[in-house]
This record gives structure tokens, sequence and C-alpha cells, in this order.
């Protein structure tokens, strides 16, 4: 079937819960078909999966794997390729979060956030981008960032550090992927209110009242972001890092005392 003939389908990661699950209910209701992967949120991923069927009417095959473990990203690829019939898209969310000061690191820990945060994500992108040419499809990879990967925070030099390669590497996987019609950009969330819990709106109104623009971000502000950088829209853009953000960074760092249920 040519790319012309079937739906557009697109890869999203950590799509459980929050930002991932934000972004694939977008995309469903863009008209892509989705294929989703967790790590250890069964329910929440099959929830996520029935509203894209039941809403949306589109497919979602949801995947469980840990992306820490050497082969898992690779096989996430090949079971999106296999179930979709191809990507068109690859969204990066997946992610680790781990503040700790350097005196306190632990190696082991340190390990586990870049195999997650970094490592998969090149190896996703690497695989999708060799199925995407084989096909010939123009296809768009968009990773998630973080607004962390621009300023620095006391105990943040392995997660905010990662997410600063990510988006230097991403650079560069554009350029490489840039002559196959493949283009790669980033999107940089700040302090997203990513539990539907009353129990945090209290900490998500505080903080929110520090960022310039008065709130929290949402999941669905990060999926715009990832939508049109997906679409052909975006086609003349590559090697981007979009910050959603509200304008949180540009006066300092106004989450530090806030609550601990916002993630960057």
């Amino acid at each position: 079937m040519g790319q012309s003939e079937r739906n557009r389908t697109a890869l999203v990661t950590g799509a459980s819960m929050g930002i991932g699950r934000g972004v694939a209910l977008l995309l469903a209701a863009r008209g892509y078909d989705l294929a989703i992967g967790h790590y250890a949120e069964p329910a929440e991923a099959e929830e996520t999966a029935e509203r894209i069927r039941r809403e949306y009417g589109r497919a979602c095959h949801v995947f469980q794997g840990d992306l820490a473990e050497p082969d898992m990203p690779a096989r996430l690829a090949a079971f999106a390729e296999e179930t979709l019939g191809g990507l068109d898209v690859l969204v990066n969310n997946a992610g680790l979060v781990r503040f700790k000061p350097i005196t306190e690191l632990d190696p082991a820990e340190m390990d586990r956030v870049y195999a997650i945060n970094f490592r998969a994500p090149m190896v996703l992108m690497h695989a999708v981008a060799k199925g995407m040419t084989a096909r010939g499809a123009r296809g768009a990879i968009v990773n998630i960032t973080s607004s962390r990967a621009e300023r620095a925070y006391p105990g943040d030099a392995v997660y905010g550090g990662l997410k600063a390669a990510l988006t230097r590497a991403s650079q560069s996987a554009a350029l490489d992927l840039a002559p196959r019609g493949i283009r790669v950009n980033c999107v940089a969330p700040g302090a997203t209110a990513v539990r539907e819990d009353p129990r945090w709106e209290p900490g998500y109104a505080e903080l929110g009242g520090k960022i310039p623009l008065g709130r929290m971000g949402r999941p669905a502000d990060i999926a715009e972001a990832v939508a049109w950088l997906a679409s052909e829209e975006a086609s003349y853009v590559t090697g981007a890092a979009i910050r959603v953000d509200g304008g949180l960074i540009l006066p300092g760092m106004p989450e530090r005392g806030g609550s601990p249920g916002w993630n960057a």
C-alpha cells in the first residue's frame, strides 16, 4: 500500500499519561493511526488507546517495555512498523526525571537516566529513519527535550545535561536526514501539569502564578507544538527547538520551591 493510500501513522513513547498521552490524543484527532509505548502503566496505556479508538476512530497499538534495556528501543520501532505498516512520525517523549547534586550522584541511576533519556531516543531515531528511508517517506521526528536544556539548575547535571545533549544531537540528525526528506525537531516543555489529580491543584496554582503567562503548562499545549512540527505546515522547519514554557525561564527559576507535581 502506498503512502498516499493509507492513514498517517505515528509512534509516541511514554504515552500512557501526561505529555505523551496529550500528544497521542491530539495526533489521533488529526487523523493519525498510532502505536504507543509505556513502561509499567498498562491500565493507563490501555485507557489512552481505548479513547483513541472510541473518540477518534483511529487504530492504536500498545507496547510495554523498559527502554533502558539495550534491545528494547529497536523492538519498539519494529513493533510500530509492523502493526502500522510503516511510520510517518516518531515522537520521543518517554523520559526519566531525577534531580541530585553531583556529590550525591549514583552511577547506576545515572546510567538508567542516560539509557532512557538519550540512548533510547537515538536508537529509535536510527531505526525509524531507516524504515522511513526504505519506504521513501518524507517523515518527521520530534524529540521532547526540556527548558532545562537551556538553563542550568542545581541538582540537574544529569537530567538537564542529557536533554541538552538530545537537543544538540537532534541538530546533527536533522542534517543527516534532510537529504532523505526527514525532518528532526525538538519541543522543550517548561513546568507542565501532568497529574490529573485535584490534590496537585494548589501547587499548580502557586507555581503557575510565578510563570510570566500566569499558569502551568498543559499536555495539550505541548501536543499542539508537536502536531505542528509533524505536519506539512512545518515542512520547511528542521533542526529547531521550540520552547513551550509560558516564559518560565526568561526571568530565572521561578519553580524553585514550588510543587513537585510538575515536570519539565
